[in-house]
């Protein structure tokens, strides 16, 4: 079984939450009360959009690890104003910290219809924000958000909207979807 779950902002992606702040913070147990599934991957916190959980312990290995280089495609609210030119070091594969990154598919888009995120983004009169879409193969700790940074362009809201074929096409934030 595979379940598509919209993860809500400040959720976090497990089951259970052992933290100094267990009480405070949500986990998927608050959204998801299907015996025996686990997330194939993980989302931050701070992180928003799709989640595949699945029983099928070599299904969730073939989502998470990055040698089977699955897509997945992020919807980034960035700081500033890029221009396809600004974009181009992603495309050519940004250089982290933790080392180089493969080359994104990326490009600046529409403000896109989404949810209304609770607490809302910080406004901000003197600095202007816009959308990209960006598409990595790769899935390292905070990778979209640190890229985008490398970049010029700190990440404000991240959403994850696809994972391979999979997407969040009509399910509402804090919903899911069964796919047998």
């Amino acid at each position: 079984m595979i379940v598509l779950f919209n993860k809500p902002f400040n959720v976090l992606s497990q089951f259970t939450d052992k933290g100094v702040h267990a009480s405070q913070r949500q986990t998927l147990s608050d959204y998801i009360s299907i015996p025996s599934v686990y997330p194939a991957g993980r989302l931050d916190r701070d992180s928003e959009g799709l989640l595949i959980l699945t029983d099928n312990g070599r299904v969730q290995s073939r989502i998470s690890d990055p040698r089977y280089k699955w897509e997945k495609t992020y919807l980034a609210q960035v700081e500033g104003t890029p221009t396809d030119a600004d974009l181009a070091v992603l495309r050519d594969g940004v250089t982290l910290n933790d080392g180089p990154c493969r080359p994104a598919v990326v490009r600046v888009i529409p403000t896109p219809k989404l949810w209304d995120r609770d607490p809302p983004v910080r406004y901000r009169k003197s600095v202007p924000d816009s959308w990209i879409e960006i598409t990595i193969t790769e899935g390292r700790n905070r990778q979209v958000r640190r890229m985008t940074a490398a970049a010029g362009f700190p990440t404000l809201r991240l959403v994850r909207w696809r994972i391979g074929d999979w997407t969040l096409d009509d399910i509402a934030v804090g919903e899911h979807r069964i796919i047998k």
